[in-house]
């Protein structure tokens, strides 16, 4: 068997070659983050090994880095293994006691890694592709991010300028609410507005749910505001009030793409009450090809969603905090979707309610409810069976 160990960087990676006896087939050497030098890369490999040997190539899951020359080993069909960095790192530490962490030191201990099976699994073809469903889940998840920021700036810029308006509406955070602020944005504009044209305006935007009356009662309070009048607040209004309606049509075509991704996939876990494409989606491509995990325990760690656990002598930890490791999308996908699956579901709410009976907190039980729905999601993928309710 041939090991090759990659410390993946911007620029150039750093390689080496081991066997599993343990010889040297080429020591580090660095190739640059191009056509040609992954090409030399290949060559290396197929002058060091015979055609009968088994090629493990390990490389750490460096996000974007080792996009390129994981798809460039996959295309030639060598066994690629990803490695999580921390776990590089504590391996690393178990072989010396010395602070020595270098590109180079970094490739040996890949290899290392490798050849002494550590219960790695390789990375699949379909993990690979599943990269696209991955990227535009995590795009989505960035820009509603930065949605519910500028949202918290419209509630702090009106309880500036026209505090009142709050109470008068249902949200602040609806078509009819940002028409009238972007013409209108603060009390004196709207309290020196034609009733006509406030009028046309609230019931154009909220497609008739508001009218003449809803009109007269939002001016009546703006002529009877203590809101501010202030030309730089009222700018900054506007401007925030377009940046929200612009990422909500990129928003709204993200998700176009991804629904037509999982269109295609006809995966079972759209079947579990309360798990939409998104968020099912969001789940699929965090955790990827589901072969590579044993169990749904190995899922769950992977998460961050394991329980940590502390013991020496006669101390045990008595309150077991969750690890928060691994990838934070997914744990964030499956704590949310298990809230919206314990609202749909019967079999999980009546889970829920039992461990808030136990005395749990909320948020505790839910992560125990988390546990059951990574198992159930694991049990269908792997059968491609829908969800069926219990009778």
């Amino acid at each position: 068997m041939i090991c090759v160990g990659i410390d993946v960087a911007k620029d150039k990676h750093d390689c080496f070659i081991i066997s599993s006896e343990g010889k040297v087939l080429a020591n580090v050497f660095t190739i640059q983050n191009s056509m040609e030098g992954f090409g030399y890369l290949l060559e290396k490999i197929r002058a060091c090994s015979l055609p009968l040997d088994k090629i493990k190539v390990g490389l750490e899951a460096t996000g974007h880095y080792s996009y390129n020359i994981l798809g460039f080993l996959l295309d030639n069909g060598l066994d690629t293994y990803v490695i999580n960095p921390l776990h590089t790192n504590l391996y690393r530490k178990s072989l010396t006691l010395r602070k020595t962490k270098t590109d180079r030191v970094d490739a040996r201990t890949i290899a290392a890694m490798l050849m002494s099976d550590v219960g790695l699994k390789p990375y699949t073809d379909t993990a690979y592709h599943n990269e696209e469903l991955k990227s535009l889940t995590r795009y989505r998840f960035d820009k509603v991010k930065v949605r519910a920021k500028l949202k918290s700036s419209i509630a702090r810029l009106v309880c500036i300028l026209f505090p009142e308006l709050e109470k008068l509406v249902s949200s602040l955070h609806m078509a009819s609410v940002y028409a009238l602020l972007d013409e209108f944005p603060g009390a004196k504009q709207i309290a020196a507005a034609h009733l006509t044209r406030l009028t046309h305006l609230l019931a154009e935007s909220s497609k008739g749910r508001y009218g003449r009356d809803k009109a007269i009662e939002i001016r009546e309070a703006a002529r009877q505001s203590i809101g501010s009048v202030t030309t730089a607040k009222s700018l900054e209004l506007r401007h925030t009030i377009r940046l929200i309606r612009e990422l909500d049509a990129e928003i709204a075509e993200i998700e176009q793409v991804i629904q037509r991704i999982m269109d295609k996939m006809l995966s079972p876990i759209t079947t579990i009450p309360g798990i939409g494409y998104r968020m099912g989606a969001m789940i699929l491509s965090e955790v990827g090809d589901f072969s590579r995990f044993d169990s749904p325990d190995k899922i769950l760690a992977y998460a961050g969603l394991s329980p940590s656990t502390y013991q020496s002598g006669q101390l045990k930890n008595c309150y077991a905090h969750m690890e928060k490791r691994g990838s934070r999308y997914l744990r964030y996908a499956i704590f949310n979707a298990t809230k919206f699956v314990c609202l749909w579901d019967p079999v999980f709410a009546a889970y829920l309610a039992r461990k808030r009976a136990e005395g749990k907190h909320y948020n505790v039980a839910i992560s125990h409810a988390a546990k059951k729905l990574v198992r159930l999601i694991y049990a269908l993928v792997k059968s491609g069976e829908p969800y069926r309710l219990a009778a």
